[in-house]
């Protein structure tokens, strides 16, 4: 039951905070943070102990084999710790920007939280649904109510492109568990219940579902409404966008499209890859062509999530684990380079880079943190993205080496507009006007422990890919069954295990090339 209390306890927070937001904002914001801290506390014996997976499994409506299914293993706990981490800096970016209505705002900061964990742990496809349906509204009133000029334009262009996706991802789901039904004579929407059955599905009905989580992703061409998003959104609300909504969309990938739909996942490999690569150096000519802050910072989430495209179909496990890595590291990096156009406007009152300039004297210790970030977002060796980067294009080599090549002249745009949004902002004359306060201790500490995680993974990544490992060798080969059946604690030992998948884990390519089955698996 401890995972349900993990998923409604900010939710309560958010109520709570609701209740308080109107005579004792202050109070509002520690509640948020408190209700964060105490889904940390319920995770540290899963991280002392070794006694994950931990599951729930509750009826709700039996007669549709609907349930109320809930699982951390070693591919959601990664994203589970992200989630907590990034909603705290977004209510300490969120301090002193939201003054009006700050209880509503801190109920649906903590209602996106609560969604975003729902679908990170939730192993009944209904209720996956449901958790990503939910989070979405939150997030539209984070956007129509506190974002800046155009929010309107860019709420509806959001609320459009992720409500379309979802309901071809609901069609798809529907029809996957019926043609399971078929198969086996019980309808069920039980993730482990569909593992594995040999059910015929249209492919486009599979091109569906991908559809819809790549609308989230978002992959190339589909991503129009994320600049507008992010540009528009207060800073609270781009760190939750940017650090969590993207990360659901390759979640749903890694869990659920490519075990789900094998079939389909390795005919549309290729061409599924192909719009990686674009996205990766679309997002990043893209980038460099801005001049508002966060507008550049939001193409940049376009470049690097089609890293995370890449690597989910190139079906190697080597590039999964990074896949899992980049989606923790760029939620930081990319969550904190937020954070710093957020406070780089709240000072300066504006978010075009034209306007900025010699800020390094007046704000080295906001200077030196977007150093970091903006490093860590160009993949720099011993940050924690140059991990992920590197993993995703030694597994996409085996598969696809000229693809691989190609996307890795990213890395090298990604220096010239992570340098050029230093040099613009914090380096040559000062471009005049009153001289910016630097970061009080409470916008130290939140940038800070971002930076530090990226130090960490970068530099001991060996905890997070051990983490992920069993995990991927069960999805992509079936070999890490007995791994986390191990790890489970008696009562998990006897649900129903996870069902082999039958994708095939490449070794030197797509179609025609060399390739290995699941009982091959490195």
């Amino acid at each position: 039951m401890s995972l349900l209390v993990l998923v409604l306890l900010p939710l309560a927070g958010g109520l709570l905070a609701w209740a308080l937001g109107g005579r004792r904002p202050a109070a509002a914001r520690w509640v948020c943070l408190g209700a964060l801290a105490g889904d940390l506390l319920l995770l540290v014996p899963r991280l002392r102990g070794g006694g994950w997976p931990a599951r729930v499994d509750l009826p709700w409506l039996p007669e549709l084999g609907i349930g109320v299914r809930l699982g951390l293993d070693g591919l959601s706990l990664p994203l589970v710790l992200l989630t907590l981490v990034l909603g705290a800096l977004a209510v300490a970016a969120s301090w002193r920007e939201i003054e009006t209505r700050t209880g509503l705002f801190h109920l649906c900061l903590m209602a996106v939280l609560s969604g975003v964990l729902g679908v990170f742990l939730a192993l009944d496809l209904i209720l996956f649904y449901l958790f990503w349906e939910l989070m979405l509204v939150p997030m539209a009133l984070l956007l129509a109510l506190w974002g800046h000029e155009r929010r309107r334009y860019a709420t509806l262009k959001f609320f459009l492109f992720t409500q379309a996706g979802g309901l071809l991802m609901l069609v798809a789901i529907v029809s996957r568990a019926l043609t399971g039904a078929g198969v086996t004579g019980r309808l069920t929407f039980a993730y482990e219940g569909l593992l594995g059955v040999p059910a015929v599905v249209s492919p486009w009905l599979a091109f569906a579902f991908f559809l819809g989580l790549a609308v989230k992703l978002p992959a190339f061409p589909l991503h129009p409404w994320l600049p507008d998003a992010h540009t528009e959104a207060p800073t609270g609300g781009s760190v939750v966008l940017a650090g969590l909504l993207l990360k659901t969309g390759g979640y749903a990938m890694l869990r659920f499209g490519v075990p789900l739909f094998p079939e389909a996942a390795t005919t549309f490999a290729r061409p599924a890859m192909v719009l990686g690569v674009a996205g990766i150096l679309y997002g990043a000519l893209a980038a460099l062509a801005q001049t508002d802050v966060k507008r550049l910072v939001a193409y940049t989430s376009v470049s690097h999530m089609g890293f995370v495209l890449l690597g989910v179909f190139s079906l190697d496990d080597t590039a999964w684990r990074g896949v899992v890595a980049q989606m923790v590291c760029h939620g930081l990096s990319t969550g904190g380079l937020f954070v710093v156009a957020g406070l780089l406007q709240e000072r300066l009152g504006t978010r075009d880079l034209r306007r900025f300039g010699g800020l390094w004297a007046s704000m080295p210790r906001l200077g030196g943190l977007a150093l970091v970030l903006a490093l860590a977002s160009l993949g720099l060796p011993g940050l924690g993205n140059f991990v992920a980067e590197i993993l995703i294009l030694v597994g996409t080599f085996r598969v696809e080496p000229v693809l691989a090549a190609v996307a890795a002249g990213g890395l090298v745009l990604s220096a010239l507009y992570s340098l050029r949004l230093l040099q613009r902002a914090f380096h040559g004359p000062f471009a005049g006007g009153a001289t910016p306060a630097d970061l009080d201790l409470r916008e130290t500490a939140a940038l800070g422990a971002s930076v530090l995680l990226l130090l960490w993974i970068g530099l001991y990544p060996r905890p997070l890919l051990r983490m992920s490992g069993p995990v991927v060798d069960t999805l992509l080969t079936g070999r890490g069954a007995d791994v986390e059946a191990e790890a489970s604690p008696p009562a998990a030992r006897g649900e129903e295990t996870a069902a082999r998948s039958p994708v095939v884990v490449h070794e030197s390519g797509h179609g025609g090339r060399s390739e290995r089955d699941a009982g091959g698996a490195r």
